[in-house]
């Protein structure tokens, strides 16, 4: 009777298991495939630890048509698929994929509640023609303003890891710089847009391919390869410090802006090697056994060489004695005649 009732049971429950709908077992196993194939192609940027050691945070600004910056700049217009790295920024703005923050006053990013923009709010500060489609909104290609965001601002973190023992370098905030002339033909004026975080936008720049060569049209690497090989080119224009101030607000001429700017990129260099120690010295303990003991070498060597010098010193200055005393100079006296 008891195997009777355990054979009942185990009917029953493998009949509530195919009763489950064949589409929805196959879509449950679709999207679990989708979800692990994204997860490996295209992973997260990992964050910065918390505890860190120590950390410097600078603002660098990246002239796009330069050619280390060329591949976040061109094409200007979209050409089919290929995009510049703006226009792939308006569109998630517009799609609602990512959330854009003021560019303050002071020229700190700012990532609270209050500060946020609301796509339509952007749009018409800037008067970008648009359309609404029912709730959505609609640019067309030739309405962005890509061609005219020839600058960016970048906040790196140069940041040493002591759980890894690696030094890094890492790009936190992106701001795409419009530089639009002025009505009456000066100079053009910059405007920067907004303040975007990078770990918002990290997993969709592991999608965006482009062209990172001249030479090889093949070539081509995503743009969070793109940063997190540190291929850009910029200059610094401010770092994080405790009165808030850019270098244009203590460095009075061109040539104090540029003094200081290299100042700073030798400062970070110079961290780096502190943190790795010298180079051209050994590094782990039985190497430096080894150089102590080259050196104790070396020391027992110049005892050797000083005690030699000194013997021949020695035998030289008895030789001089004795050749002066031998060769004693001959006193003769001669009579005056009268």
């Amino acid at each position: 009777m008891k195997r009777i009732f355990i054979f009942l049971l185990g009917a029953c429950l493998m009949t509530n298991v195919y009763a489950q709908p064949q589409k929805r077992r196959a879509a449950v196993t679709e999207q679990k495939q989708v979800t692990d194939r994204a997860s490996l192609q295209f992973p997260a940027a990992t964050d910065m630890p918390d505890d860190m050691v120590w950390k410097r945070d600078v603002y660098r600004q990246l002239d796009l048509t330069v050619d280390k910056n060329a591949p976040l700049y061109y094409p200007v217009e979209p050409q089919g698929r290929d995009i510049n790295l703006f226009t792939l920024m308006f569109r998630l703005m517009l799609d609602g994929k990512i959330t854009v923050y003021e560019y303050g006053l002071d020229g700190n990013e700012s990532f609270a509640e209050k500060d946020k923009i609301e796509p339509k709010d952007f749009l018409e500060k800037y008067q970008i023609y648009y359309e609404m489609n029912g709730n959505r909104i609609m640019v067309n290609n030739s309405d962005i303003p890509s061609r005219e965001v020839k600058r960016m601002y970048l906040k790196e973190s140069v940041y040493f890891d002591q759980r890894t023992s690696s030094f890094h370098k890492k790009v936190t905030a992106i701001c795409p710089v419009m530089v639009r002339d002025d009505e009456f033909g000066d100079a053009a004026t910059p405007y920067p847009l907004f303040w975007v975080k990078y770990s918002d936008v990290a997993s969709y720049f592991a999608r965006h391919a482009m062209m990172s060569s001249n030479y090889n049209n093949v070539s081509n690497m995503t743009a969070a390869d793109y940063f997190a090989m540190n291929r850009y080119d910029g200059k610094i224009y401010k770092t994080t410090n405790l009165q808030g101030l850019a270098l244009a607000n203590y460095c009075k001429t061109d040539s104090a802006l540029v003094k200081e700017q290299k100042r700073i990129e030798q400062e970070l260099v110079d961290v780096e090697k502190f943190v790795w120690g010298n180079l051209e010295q050994p590094k782990d303990s039985t190497d430096s056994i080894q150089a102590a003991v080259a050196a104790e070498k070396s020391k027992d060597k110049k005892t050797t060489r000083s005690s030699r010098r000194k013997t021949t010193v020695k035998k030289s200055s008895t030789k001089v004695e004795k050749s002066s005393s031998s060769a004693a100079p001959r006193v003769s006296v001669r009579r005056q005649r009268r």
